[in-house]
């Protein structure tokens, strides 16, 4: 498997083949093949212009990049499978389809079974191309079986028979914010359990990674979101401001652009990072020469916080602009600002070394928190996901005190009225971007299922007690002082 990629200099005069190739950038736009598309190479090294056109033109092309590489893996398994039982892919039928869940998800020779959520993604991916298969005529059937169900709402839909029964909606701990800040000042900021800077620490990139972890728990923006951010996406906070607003580009966004908000304390953080370990990265970088090395680049001429679209020319004096809310991740790394002691990229977070992060990188960064905190006697184990979870259940427990006290609701009320609940539902699922409020409420929100608002919220407590509560009603949600061990 491999991925197309754009801006990588062909060696000339190496071999006559590869000579041959040089132009491959424009060959393929005017194939409409696309940068990061999936190319698959089965064992006989052939590519089957079948699977090429549906990675390139088919629904699979405007599926959220993430579910891309997800899906894209899958059929490389699956093909695998079915390569060591002697079948191309489009010979695959039911009992293909049923050998391969049992062996996915339940044989002993399977090193690495998988679970319900995960079996019900591949089911997807390959109802997604047969499906496809089947319309375009490259097969007659597919090896997808369904059958009809009928919803409470009276409408069929068809569903696979082989989805699972055993999905897990979260796996994930939410984490109340004095736990967070635990986990940040040991994990990431250098401090022992006792709350003092560990003698000897070395992080040069501790102001780097508090802010961004702050950045997701604070505004919970998703992992690509928050780590594709650009310079000019930071919000600039007013005089005065508590919260700001920013904006999450369609490109890096789940579905669509939308809005999010975070607090200025955060922000502040954000722009000591920018002033200190993100200068002296750059300044690396510069003196080494790194930049310039760089193949691909776009220099940014027109850069500005807020702006809507950026100018742009290459290394080869071609000129041209795009809105920001269009740039996707891999373009970002690309993007670069002509500063006072040379170039500078345009993205938020870099390496030591000056270079753009890849948003990937930073599960790496917080597996290592994990790991510290572990060893100075906290198991907090966080994740950039569960920042986001924590968010959704902070926002909901601070934006229903904040409607109670607007309405002047008492106990009693708040479990007669449960439009107000609705309204605080809304509002949380508006700030996490997701379309469906079940989702927010199901998912984000799943410690909450089974208690009562009501029980939990009496309005005389802080935020801190509140979510000690909560903690205390179900397993899920964990709370960790200074001086505690896990429940």
């Amino acid at each position: 498997m491999y991925w197309t990629t754009r801006g990588v200099d062909v060696p000339v005069g190496f071999d006559d083949m590869l000579d041959g190739w040089v132009n491959i950038d424009a060959r393929e736009r005017a194939l409409g093949v696309e940068e990061a598309t999936p190319i698959l190479i089965d064992p006989a090294g052939r590519i089957d212009p079948r699977l090429a056109k549906f990675l390139r033109r088919s629904r699979f092309a405007f599926l959220a990049e993430g579910t891309r590489r997800s899906y894209v893996k899958d059929y490389r398994l699956f093909f695998t499978f079915l390569w060591g039982r002697g079948k191309y892919w489009d010979q695959a039928d039911y009992d293909d389809i049923d050998d391969y869940e049992a062996w996915r998800r339940r044989s002993a020779d399977n090193p690495r079974p998988i679970g319900g959520a995960k079996w019900a993604r591949e089911l997807a991916a390959f109802r997604l191309l047969f499906d496809w298969a089947v319309d375009s005529g490259a097969v007659e059937r597919s090896p997808v079986a369904t059958h009809a169900v009928r919803r409470r709402d009276g409408t069929v839909v068809e569903v696979a028979a082989n989805r699972p029964k055993d999905v897990r909606v979260a796996n994930v701990k939410w984490v109340t914010p004095r736990t967070y800040r635990l986990w940040r000042d040991i994990g990431l900021r250098g401090y022992s359990s006792d709350g003092l800077p560990e003698s000897g620490w070395r992080g040069r990139n501790d102001g780097r990674n508090a802010a961004f972890a702050d950045l997701l728990f604070d505004s919970g923006l998703r992992l690509r979101e928050g780590g594709c951010l650009l310079t000019v996406e930071v919000p600039v906070p007013m005089i005065g401001q508590v919260y700001c607003e920013g904006s999450v580009a369609a490109a890096i966004a789940k579905r669509r652009e939308r809005s999010f908000y975070v607090p200025a304390s955060t922000l502040s953080a954000i722009a000591g990072y920018i002033a200190t370990t993100r200068r002296g990265a750059i300044g690396r970088a510069q003196r080494a020469g790194r930049y310039e090395q760089l193949a691909g680049k776009l220099i940014v001429t027109t850069a500005a916080a807020g702006q809507r679209r950026l100018a742009w020319e290459d290394g080869l004096a071609r000129r041209g602009e795009f809105p920001v809310t269009t740039i996707d991740e891999r373009q970002r790394r690309r993007l670069f600002v002509q500063g006072d002691e040379g170039l500078e990229p345009l993205q938020l977070w870099l390496t030591d070394g000056g270079l753009p992060m890849d948003y990937r990188s930073w599960d790496a960064v917080f597996a290592a928190a994990n790991a510290r905190c572990l060893r100075w006697g906290k198991p907090i184990s966080i994740t950039p996901h569960s920042c986001r979870h924590s968010f959704a259940l902070k926002m909901l427990v601070t934006l229903q005190r904040g409607l109670d006290s607007r309405y002047g609701l008492d106990k009693d009320d708040r479990d007669h009225l449960r439009s107000v609940y609705g309204n605080a539902f809304t509002l949380v699922k508006d700030l996490l971007g997701h379309r469906s409020e079940q989702t927010t409420r199901d998912i984000y929100l799943e410690p909450l299922n089974g208690l009562r608002l009501g029980m939990i919220l009496d309005g005389s407590d802080d935020l801190s007690t509140i979510l000690a509560r909560v903690a205390a009603a179900t397993d899920r949600v964990l709370d960790i002082g200074p001086d505690e061990d896990e429940p």
